[in-house]
């Protein structure tokens, strides 16, 4: 796996440079402008290159800090208006559940830094995590009656399987943490499950709107 499809990689830009992006713009809409499209033109041409600038400026700044953790904790302090890439716009009421559902799973994934060395509150936290994930996963198939054609209904259906797997593995790297102890792996975990959350928002955006 190339540094740019890792989980931590391709949140780089919506939960730290967006919200930069968007409290530039207040200041000066053209420079706001003209940055963000010289980024995401080189995040799209060479995969990674925000989590390379971002870390490259940790660095410089002699700064001690996990990126895996600090991205996690960082998307619980991410706005509705910075999260609209990931927010269905259509009114029934599945598709303003989905949003509301897949918000509160991350926010509930983005405490998992504070919580994680309180092992009776982190275990509660599962136990919320746990139930998020079966109340998004409940509202997925929800809208599979609003998606039209087949080949859009698979394509959700793949996002919502994908998004299964990844919820597996969560669960397995936290029983690997209570023996070995190691946080950064349910750090990277987490991510990944956020990730396939914004996923499966953007799948059923594509397919619905």
């Amino acid at each position: 796996m190339t540094m740019g499809e890792t989980p931590t990689a391709t949140l780089v830009l919506p939960i730290i440079l967006r919200p930069i992006f968007a409290q530039l713009e207040r200041r000066d809409v053209g420079a706001a402008q003209s940055l963000r499209s010289a980024i995401l033109k080189s995040e799209q041409t060479n995969p990674g290159f925000c989590y390379d600038l971002v870390a490259a400026i940790i660095r410089r700044a002699e700064i001690n800090v996990n990126i895996n953790e600090a991205v996690l904790r960082l998307q619980g302090n991410i706005s509705e208006v910075d999260l609209s890439e990931y927010r269905l716009a259509r009114t029934e009421e599945p598709f303003q559940e989905l949003n509301r559902k897949s918000i509160a799973l991350k926010v509930i994934l983005s405490r998992i830094p504070d919580e994680i060395t309180d092992r009776k509150t982190f275990l509660e936290t599962i136990k919320e995590i746990a139930s998020a994930i079966k109340k998004l996963l409940d509202v997925v198939n929800e809208i599979g009656s609003f998606i039209p054609g087949v080949t859009s209904k698979q394509a959700v259906e793949q996002r919502k399987k994908e998004f299964v797997k990844y919820s597996k593995k969560f669960s397995t790297t936290l029983k690997e943490y209570f023996k070995e102890g190691q946080s950064n792996a349910v750090f990277v975990s987490a991510l990944y499950l956020i990730r396939q959350t914004n996923q499966i928002m953007l799948t059923v955006k594509s397919k619905c709107e």
